[in-house]
C-alpha cells in the first residue's frame, strides 16, 4: 500500500493515480525493469544536501545527478550525496530509500530535473521497494512545486 500521507494527498486533491505492485527491487534501473517501464519515466528520488540542508533531487532512473549542475541552479557553494542514516528519519512512513518525490510533504525542497517534463507521465516509489506509483506528470508538478531545472546526465550503460 502507497505511504498513507502520500495517498491522502492525492486523493485529497482529486489526483487520477494508478498504483504498480512489482516484486523488491531497490535500484531505479532495476525496478524500471520488472515493472516494464521505459527508464526515463520512472523518477527516481535521490536526498542531497545543500550547505547541509537535506533536499531532494528528482530525476529519471536512466540518468544521474550532475551535482555541479545541481549546486549551481540551487545557488548553494557545497553540495553532497546524503547518506541514508541522515534522512531516514525525515520519512517514517516509508521504507528507507523508497520515499516519493514529494517532498513538500515532508518539509523538504525538491529540484525536479527538465527532462521530466519530456514525458506525459512519471512513476515513483510509493514509499515501498514494492510498488510504484503513476500520475500525469503535470500533476506532480502542480502538487509539489518543485524547482525545475538542468540537473541530469543521461547515465550511459556498458555495452549501450
Amino acid at each position: 500500500m502507497p505511504a498513507k500521507k502520500l495517498k491522502e494527498f492525492l486523493d485529497a486533491n482529486g489526483i487520477k493515480y494508478v498504483t504498480i505492485a512489482h516484486s523488491v527491487a531497490y535500484t531505479a534501473q532495476e525496478i524500471a525493469s520488472i515493472a516494464h517501464i521505459p527508464g526515463k519515466e520512472l523518477a527516481k528520488t535521490v536526498m542531497v544536501k545543500l550547505d547541509g540542508k537535506m533536499a531532494m533531487a528528482v530525476l529519471p532512473a536512466s540518468h544521474i545527478v550532475d551535482l555541479d549542475l545541481l549546486r549551481e541552479a540551487a545557488g548553494v557553494d557545497d553540495i553532497q550525496l546524503a547518506q541514508e542514516y541522515e534522512f531516514k528519519s525525515l520519512f517514517p512512513d516509508c521504507e528507507t530509500g523508497a520515499m516519493p518525490p514529494f517532498g513538500n510533504l515532508y518539509g523538504l525542497p525538491v529540484f525536479a530535473a527538465k527532462v521530466l517534463r519530456e514525458d506525459d507521465e512519471i512513476a515513483f516509489s510509493a514509499g515501498s521497494h514494492k510498488e510504484l506509483i503513476r500520475v500525469k506528470y503535470a500533476d506532480f508538478e502542480r502538487l509539489v512545486q518543485p524547482t525545475v531545472v538542468a540537473l541530469a546526465a543521461q547515465h550511459v550503460t556498458a555495452g549501450a
